[in-house]
């Protein structure tokens, strides 16, 4: 009711026309990948029972979203890349901020408590199928959708609220907080603040305790090495290597001022088009169990 704009035009990443063709090209060949493998990943989860572990179960948690958070970007950036006016619709725009933050906190969240999976499995495994019991799992993912959709109705009410009268240029290829925000013809400083507190220090937490938790697992493959430890300390340093690439860009973009720095519609190519296809690379091609149950499906 106080918005006066009723579309943004979205900038893109570049405006030079051979760079667009080749940017959708290779955007075109992520999506593509991040579907087939996410899906192939998903499909094989559920059709070997052998792979009925909490850890293949979160996996499988983690693919959906996978699929989900890339949906919510590349369609419309891939259309946008092959049109001369990118234009959105400001319901359109906040729909897609809305379950971009939705699913990007759940699976934030799903990360942490994948770490915290590893880690159970490894320091403590005489207790592993106490402490991640079936329905614990089901309890921890219904937390991380929970704590989603609580980041996300937060950060999108403090958007609704703020004035649009005037510029409707997104500097982005998709509707986020900070380049939307910097559009409302009012002070946004008080607001900026508790979106940072909000969505930055959600990011911080769950990177210190994924952090954490492969801490305390090298600690003890350190104390205890064996040829299994040696294998399970390659594996989570894989997967430390796509939440490293995942997290420090949102905290990067989200634990600061949004009005202090420059577009950072570069970094956001990282978490939603790079990680998505990673995860199901690192999460496969380092699992022997995974690969043989695909071969066999």
């Amino acid at each position: 009711n106080f918005s006066r704009v009723t579309e943004f035009i979205l900038l893109g990443l570049s405006d030079t026309r051979e760079l667009q063709i080749l940017f959708f090209a290779a955007f075109f060949l992520a999506y593509a990948m991040v579907l087939l493998g996410n899906l192939l990943i998903i499909v094989t989860v559920k059709a070997d029972p052998k792979l009925s572990s909490p850890m293949y179960f979160l996996l499988c948690n983690l693919s959906f979203i996978d699929i989900c958070c890339t949906s919510i970007t590349s369609p419309r950036m891939l259309v946008d890349l092959l049109s001369q006016r990118k234009t959105i619709a400001f319901e359109d725009c906040i729909a897609q901020l809305f379950f971009l933050h939705f699913v990007g906190a759940t699976e934030m969240f799903l990360l942490t408590v994948m770490a915290y999976d590893r880690y159970t499995a490894i320091c403590k495994p005489l207790h592993y199928t106490a402490i991640m019991s079936r329905q614990v799992c089901w309890v921890l993912v219904s937390t991380c959708w929970a704590g989603g959709f609580l980041h996300s109705i937060v950060q999108t009410l403090l958007t609704i609220q703020l004035p649009f009268c005037g510029p409707n240029a997104i500097d982005n290829y998709f509707c986020d907080v900070p380049p939307v925000i910097r559009l409302a013809c009012t002070d946004i400083r008080v607001t900026e603040w508790l979106m940072a507190s909000n969505s930055g220090l959600i990011s911080l937490v769950c990177f210190l305790v994924v952090v954490t938790s492969y801490t305390f697992i090298l600690v003890t493959v350190r104390v205890h090495f064996t040829e299994g430890h040696c294998k399970a300390l390659s594996t989570c340093a894989s997967h430390m290597m796509v939440v490293t690439l995942f997290f420090v860009p949102c905290i990067f973009i989200y634990l600061r001022p949004f009005s202090s720095f420059s577009s950072d519609k570069h970094i956001c190519v990282i978490y939603t088009v790079f990680c998505p296809v990673m995860n199901p690379l690192i999460y496969t091609l380092r699992n022997n169990e995974v690969k043989s149950s695909m071969w066999k499906l």
